[in-house]
């Protein structure tokens, strides 16, 4: 067999042992055929990156696979279904939003204790009492109009300090005391009367008793003229709790005192109403007290 230019040349395979390698092209002078060379080396490179390719694909699907199987365990028992699913309540089973809503017992706080509750009854009304606890200080000031507080006065001879039909209404109801105080201003004074009962029944007993002419005893002194004892003054009677309280006011002078003497009625108002709210507070007092000791 001829090995000249264009015969059938053996073809060297790096893969395959013994094979012939290309030293020369044709060529019988020993020198290696560098060209061929070169080409078997690219084909070896080539080769080895078609193989590291191929690997890497394998491994990645393996990789894959690995994963697949493992979200499948983790997921389920081997022949694929979820247990856990078959655990979960039907959902006849849940409760819906539109059942009927929890009940409580109910709580309520007790209701708060009435003031007047304490000045109703002497069982209760235990507070200390006098003419200076219900009407302190020296002056007294309603709105704009400010009174110069005078003499004071407690008796428990209710009649004693009364005149006309008031006498005999103290006494025929239980009146225990009689407390009064004078206030003067600009030649007007006042005097107010507190008749103390056991309770608020007699009290208002007391009051629809009392008629035009009950009047508690006009109160001066301390700088208050003498008033309302011949000269006709005007008087209010009025009750709250087991207290009745009057008013009594008049001209210090002596005048007498006419429907068109606003002043006069201003004042016995203002020291009626003055009075109404010390009652008042005094309840409130020991009603806050009682409470802060529960």
């Amino acid at each position: 067999m001829s090995y000249g230019q264009g015969g059938p040349q053996s073809q060297w395979d790096p893969w395959k042992p013994h094979s012939q390698q290309p030293w020369n092209s044709g060529n019988d002078d020993g020198t290696p055929d560098w060209a061929a060379l070169a080409e078997a080396s690219e084909a070896r490179k080539k080769r080895r990156r078609l193989l590291f390719i191929g690997g890497g694909a394998l491994a990645t699907i393996a990789v894959g696979t690995a994963v697949a199987v493992a979200v499948v365990s983790a997921n389920g028992d081997s022949d694929g279904t979820d247990q856990r699913g078959s655990q979960l309540p039907s959902s006849a089973d849940i409760p819906s939003g539109s059942g009927p809503a929890p009940s409580f017992e109910p709580t309520s706080a007790p209701p708060p204790l009435d003031p007047k509750d304490f000045i109703s009854s002497a069982t209760k009304d235990k507070a200390p009492l006098s003419a200076e606890s219900l009407f302190p200080g020296t002056q007294l000031t309603m709105g704009e109009t400010v009174y110069k507080k005078g003499p004071t006065a407690d008796t428990g001879d209710c009649a004693s300090a009364a005149q006309g039909t008031l006498p005999k209404v103290l006494d025929d109801n239980g009146c225990t005391r009689l407390l009064r105080v004078s206030y003067t201003k600009d030649g007007v004074a006042v005097t107010v009367g507190v008749a103390v009962f056991d309770t608020e029944a007699q009290a208002t007993e007391a009051k629809g008793q009392a008629d035009d002419e009950s009047v508690v005893s006009a109160l001066s002194g301390g700088g208050i003229d003498a008033f309302c004892n011949a000269a006709i003054c005007r008087s209010t009677t009025n009750s709250y709790g087991r207290y009745a309280y009057f008013t009594v006011s008049g001209f210090t002078d002596g005048k007498d005192v006419t429907t068109n003497d606003t002043a006069v009625f201003s004042t016995g108002d203002d020291l009626a109403e003055f009075t109404f709210r010390q009652i008042r507070r005094r309840g409130e007092a020991q009603a806050s007290a009682a409470a802060a000791a529960d």
